[in-house]
């Protein structure tokens, strides 16, 4: 099944929907990416602070896809935004690869007020081929406005929390009004947006998941969403044989509560 991609302000196509690996423990990332892999995904998301890049890069290798095939993201840890050269390289090392095709700086940290540096560490390592395109995550519209003003390239993509009761219209708004792409981490929400999303899936024929993976596609945003259940992985790639009429893309707007599971980027500091 083909993926549709996006073109991101640098010119690279990343593939809309891809697999994270949140919270997946270390001992199992090999088989997890292995299992998703198997099941189609091609753009696999994980970071140096979940502590598994390890098992990701083992299963890339494993795998037997040509690596051009891949598109492989990783993230700065908080704690190394005074070293962004040599976290980047000790990334590349465990995930056993001479590149990544996506590489966040995880938090602003702003209280930390090191985020700039870092964006224009990561500048130079792209200029070294080390990285094909370079973004942040859990950015705001102020932390986006100090990185373009002061480097001479704008992020090509955001990853912020977004679900169904976080639905976080104005921030993409403004994120996509820098040339920058939205992209959904915690795309399915908490179990009450999946609940929430139930009678809607019943009537479709179709997972919560699949719904709502699909209210974010259409939205034209990158979702990445996780399980560590192959059959659930299946069912979450099988979303582009389906669409969501008006009716249906407004009731799921509807569900948005500004119920956030993660932290606000201004209160993140460690």
């Amino acid at each position: 099944m083909s993926v549709p991609t996006i073109r991101l302000n640098d010119g690279t196509e990343i593939p809309q929907l891809g697999f994270g690996v949140f919270k997946v423990p270390p001992a199992e990332a090999a088989q997890v990416t292995a299992d998703a892999l198997a099941a189609g995904y091609r753009h696999i998301d994980t970071a140096a602070m979940y502590h598994n890049e390890e098992g990701v890069g083992q299963a890339v290798a494993a795998s037997g896809i040509n690596r051009d095939d891949l598109w492989i993201t990783t993230k700065l840890d908080n704690g190394d935004q005074h070293r962004p050269a040599e976290a980047i390289r000790t990334s590349l090392r465990k995930l056993g690869l001479d590149h990544v095709d996506l590489y966040l700086i995880h938090w602003p940290m702003p209280q930390q007020d090191l985020y700039l540096d870092a964006w224009l560490a990561m500048e130079k390592a792209q200029q070294e081929g080390l990285i094909r395109s370079i973004g942040v995550s859990n950015f705001h519209g102020e932390h986006l406005r100090k990185v373009v003003d002061g480097s001479s390239t704008v992020p090509s993509v955001d990853q912020v929390e977004i679900h169904p009761s976080l639905a976080q219209y104005d921030l993409v708004t403004e994120i996509e009004s820098f040339g920058t792409k939205a992209q959904s981490w915690s795309p399915l929400g908490r179990s009450e947006d999946l609940e929430a999303v139930a009678p809607i899936a019943s009537e479709l024929g179709r997972t919560a998941a699949q719904v709502i993976i699909r209210w974010h596609l259409q939205r034209n945003l990158i979702v990445i969403p996780k399980t560590v259940n192959p059959q659930r992985m299946a069912e979450n790639f099988d979303v582009f044989s389906f669409e969501l009429d008006d009716d249906t893309m407004a009731a799921l707007d509807a569900l948005d509560a500004g119920n956030r599971a993660g932290s606000h980027p201004d209160d993140k500091n460690a």
